[in-house]
């Protein structure tokens, strides 16, 4: 309903228009009296008019004279004066048109975008009084115990209250293996609770948590961040004024001229060349189409899952010429998977994997469920184990009822293989883990860009099974297309160690990694490549991520999985997570700057000849007409084959 509304003044008017055209071509007694066409249009007028008197008050009292406001203004205002009272209602037609259709691809992005930010949480558990109650986390005050489950995000500052935790600090500090907390221990906003539900103290209000700080380090950054003019008011402030006094030399120059030389001056023709050079002068092609093309571009790259936040997001993705990435959840995919099985007897991969599988089969610890999830792909036998003892940090302890007698050997009366197995305990975890489980650990070498979970049977080493955080199936391929594109340097900045920031950097093919950084870090490293001369863009999902985000000439924020911080801040957000979209960012971008490229030249080409010609006399106001709506007429067909169909 909303938006019928702002569409019924357009309408209005368009109707108007329509039916005075055909009433002065077929009612002969229409023009009849002077009053009743005169009367008619400026009804017509007024619908769309109206709005733009008020933005053209609005801005003189800001002291801003020359903007496409009054120049609107006046050219309509000459169209009346000259008699063509079907070009005046035309002109700002268009022009409310034109704006309004820019206004809906921006809304339509927003809302899209309110969209993402409602699947997060915004309410805590608080226990108060005995009982658990829901509540702001605004409205927590410091001591107050908090109820966190499993899988959802911690919203506030706190202590630990449980004997251990195990939380994903991926989204605040952009470490890809999970911190494993002690009772008493501070746990910051924005972590993901992984192993069980906990408790927590909270330590201070919301204003004061990890969040908000990071949300103000935004706020100064978004100051730093120069804001981007339209296009269009750029021109308006040097394009209006100079026509205005183009317009007035018309008329005041063959006058001043007519009293030195021998000729003889009429006032009214120079007057009818000097308003038919306002209305030719008109920037009606442009005003409608530098908006419906920043429509198209917003629009088109809304169906591949693209939300600009407005035309500004357009411009800035045209001038990047270097991109930085977020690693883990951003390259990667932000989930541990089996790389490698290696057993110390060869042969015996399988009997590895259905022992340390089992001994994970009950815990939450994310490294746990994929060794699970690999040995269930391959089939492999999974026992339950009778005890299991689990160690925040360290790994697990798990006792099997197994087929092995007092002497080594099986004993048959314990039932099929199928049934038990044949061994008594397993210990899988850190090499320290083992260890103090009393399993004799050989020298291992460190894997310098996987995490390694060790394996003992029955206190014997047996071998080890390497993970890792794959890269995105499309990285490569847009990593590809992007050095394509001529955005280079590509480089990544991580909270992750520097040797696992590096191997993933020259797997995807980028040319540049660190590692080991913190957020702040982050923007350092930012502005290290903007005084390098760099149009940067910066690709993140956590909220550890926003302040570089907000510092970067363009944010781009993964949508699916990113953080609320990370959305809000960004230029562009990606809804599908997907990288093979990224190249699509630049490519509309350069389409759409293109397209408005070749309107400001065909505009002001066709305009500048009939403004001469019109000067000289020699153009008509049918040119004049033609000038102005003819060639507004082809801008907008331009600016919808420019990136409708122009599409790679």
């Amino acid at each position: 309903m909303k938006s019928l509304r702002d569409w019924m003044p357009k309408i209005l008017s368009l109707v108007m228009l329509g039916l005075g055209w055909l009433m002065g071509r077929y009612w002969t007694g229409f023009g009849r009296d002077a009053w009743m066409p005169v009367a008619w249009y400026v009804l017509a007028y007024l619908p769309v008019a109206w709005p733009v008197f008020k933005d053209a008050l609005e801005a003189f009292m800001r002291k801003d004279l020359f903007n496409e406001f009054s120049l609107m203004i006046i050219a309509s205002i000459g169209a009346f004066c000259i008699g063509e009272y079907p070009e005046a209602v035309a002109v700002m037609l268009f022009y409310a048109v034109g704006e309004q259709l820019q206004d809906m691809a921006v809304e339509r992005s927003r809302r899209n975008i309110r969209d993402l930010l409602a699947m997060h949480p915004d309410k805590v558990r608080v226990v108060r009084g005995g009982e658990v109650v829901e509540s702001k986390p605004e409205d927590v005050q410091p001591g107050e115990i908090l109820r966190v489950a499993v899988g959802e995000k911690i919203c506030l500052d706190g202590t630990l209250e449980d004997e251990e935790a195990v939380v994903d600090t991926a989204a605040l500090t952009g470490e890809s293996l999970p911190r494993c907390l002690k009772k008493g221990d501070e746990v910051q906003a924005g972590c993901l609770v992984l192993n069980q539900g906990i408790r927590l103290r909270v330590l201070r209000p919301y204003c004061m948590s990890a969040l908000a700080k990071m949300a103000k380090m935004v706020e100064e950054a978004s100051r730093r961040k120069a804001r981007t003019e339209l296009f269009l008011r750029r021109v308006a402030r040097i394009y209006t004024p100079v026509v205005m006094a183009l317009a007035i030399l018309v008329v005041a120059v063959p006058a001043l001229l007519s009293l030195f030389m021998d000729f003889g001056y009429d006032f009214s023709a120079w007057l009818y060349r000097a308003l038919v050079f306002l209305v030719v002068s008109c920037p009606c092609a442009l005003v409608v189409s530098i908006p419906l093309t920043y429509f198209a571009g917003i629009g088109m790259a809304s169906r591949r899952g693209i939300l600009f936040k407005g035309g500004n997001g357009l411009d800035a993705a045209y001038k990047v010429n270097a991109i930085v990435f977020d690693k883990t959840g951003t390259l990667t995919q932000g989930r541990f998977q089996v790389r490698a099985v290696s057993a110390v007897r060869p042969g015996t991969e399988s009997r590895l994997l259905s022992a340390l599988a089992s001994a994970e089969n009950d815990s939450r610890h994310p490294l746990a469920q994929a060794i699970v999830a690999y040995a269930r792909e391959r089939s492999v036998v999974l026992y339950h184990a009778a005890r299991c003892k689990e160690k925040a940090g360290g790994g697990i302890l798990a006792e099997f009822d197994a087929r092995v007698d007092g002497n080594g050997g099986v004993d048959d009366s314990r039932g099929s293989e199928q049934d038990v197995p044949d061994f008594g305990w397993v210990a899988a975890g850190s090499a320290s883990w083992l260890r103090e489980c009393g399993v004799a650990m050989p020298m291992q070498e460190d894997a310098a860009d996987r995490t390694v979970v060790f394996c003992g049977i029955d206190g014997v080493f047996s071998g080890r099974v390497e993970l890792a955080d794959l890269p995105k199936e499309d990285a490569i391929s847009a990593m590809r297309e992007l050095r394509t594109l001529g955005i280079r340097p590509l480089a990544v900045l991580s909270g992750d160690h520097a040797r696992v920031a590096e191997a993933l950097a020259s797997q995807v093919g980028v040319e540049k990694a660190y590692g080991g950084l913190l957020p702040q870090d982050k923007v350092v490293y930012l502005q290290k490549f903007r005084q390098a001369g760099y149009r940067v863009a910066f690709v993140g999902d956590g909220i550890n991520d926003s302040p570089v985000l907000a510092s970067s000439s363009l944010g781009i924020a993964m949508g699916k999985m990113g953080s609320d911080a990370a959305i809000e801040t960004a230029d562009v957000v990606l809804q599908t997570d997907s990288l093979s979209v990224l190249p699509i960012v630049f490519r509309i971008a350069r389409d759409t700057r293109r397209t408005v490229w070749e309107n400001v030249v065909l505009a002001f080409g066709i305009k500048i000849l009939v403004m001469v010609l019109g000067v000289l006399g020699v153009a008509s106001l049918w040119l004049a007409v033609f000038a102005d709506s003819g060639v507004a007429l082809l801008a907008v067909l331009n600016s919808v084959r420019g990136v409708w169909l122009r599409k790679k």
